[in-house]
């Protein structure tokens, strides 16, 4: 019932940027409401519901919202890829905008456990550019390339770890939605990716 009442109150912000003050409120508290409620209180032992590719539903992060406030330029669909044996993320973003150019903006990461709900994350690469010049169809394609330590024609640049480390609290989690709080008091909203 909580689940749903908060996914009615996400509906139609366009996974935040639409929200009004008024909504951010409500879905706030339809969050903690739910974050309450979490099946899985161990949230990092549960490696086959948190594995996989997950869509970002909801947040309030000004870093990831603002890549829509570019002219021309509209924010697509943002995954979350999460490797758990490997301990690696991979966060992924689709711009749209001009026809044919189609772009992706990519942070891969990987992430230490330090508590049953907490990791902390080291940024290690960066990628940015065209679709069509990456050769990206898909997060699972592109990780697979990823991992294959392919060089992307590309702004793709590793980041020290001493520039971007940050953590994230995983607060809800059952098979298919996932909330998280990050460092920069920024929260997370995401369903699981079936087959993608």
């Amino acid at each position: 019932m909580f689940k749903d009442e908060l996914l009615e109150a996400i509906a139609g912000t366009n996974r935040g940027l639409l929200a009004s003050n008024t909504d951010k409120q409500a879905i706030l508290s339809a969050i903690t409401q739910v974050e309450d409620r979490n099946p899985t209180p161990r949230p990092l032992e549960a490696v086959e519901l948190l594995d996989g590719n997950w869509r970002l539903l909801y947040t309030t992060s000004t870093e990831l919202l603002g890549i829509d406030r570019f002219p021309i330029l509209k924010l697509g669909q943002i995954y979350q890829c999460l490797r758990i044996q490997e301990r690696k993320v991979v966060n992924i973003a689709e711009i749209y905008g001009v026809p044919f150019l189609e772009g992706i903006v990519s942070v891969a990461a990987s992430f230490t456990p330090v508590s049953e709900k907490r990791v902390e994350v080291k940024f290690e690469r960066f990628v940015s550019g065209l679709q069509k010049a990456i050769g990206y169809t898909s997060p699972n394609q592109f990780i697979n390339e990823l991992e294959s330590d392919k060089k992307f024609l590309a702004l793709d640049f590793k980041i020290a770890p001493r520039d971007r480390l940050g953590w994230l609290d995983v607060t809800y989690l059952d098979r298919d939605l996932r909330i998280g709080r990050g460092n920069e008091g920024s929260v997370f909203v995401l369903t699981k990716v079936v087959d993608g």
